[in-house]
């Protein structure tokens, strides 16, 4: 509220001079953890490939095998090429894009997939990355429009 006999106009601080819409809340948080995630998850999903392209010993099923039975350069070309599109959807997701947040929750529950079925030849990394993945899903689903309206 101004003072009485003031000639400066009231400002209304808890809009942004840029922003029409209500001020962005502290779930916001979650989109930009989002953002870094996927661009974490990406950048592990790339080594992953690598791995699994050039050391064909590195990841080794004894008994049951794999659920998808290929080899593992395979694998490892599945592991890279998803990476990389989750590292620039990850990008796009910090940039506030609308294409990106959905690209990114169906490369995050492909991530859940692939991660789900190449779990025998790397169990404990493979959970942690599907546990990673639901959370950018719940992320990007639930808060993502938050981070498009700052």
């Amino acid at each position: 509220m101004a003072a009485v006999g003031s000639s400066r106009p009231e400002v209304d601080t808890t809009r942004v001079a840029y922003n029409n819409g209500s001020p962005p809340t502290g779930w916001t948080g979650w989109v930009v953890f989002a953002g870094v995630i996927m661009i974490m998850l990406g950048f592990f999903q790339a080594i992953q490939g690598l791995v699994a392209i050039f050391d064909d010993g590195f990841y080794h099923v004894t008994e049951s095998g794999l659920v998808i039975d290929v080899d593992y350069t395979v694998w490892g070309w599945v592991h890279l090429l998803l990476g990389i599109t989750i590292f620039a959807a990850g990008i796009g997701v910090l940039g506030g894009n609308m294409l990106a947040r959905i690209v990114g929750v169906g490369l995050a529950g492909l991530s859940a997939l692939v991660n789900l079925t190449f779990i025998e030849a790397y169990p404990v990394w493979s959970v942690i990355i599907i546990t990673v993945d639901v959370l950018v899903i719940y992320a990007l689903t639930v808060h993502g429009r938050e981070l498009r309206d700052t």
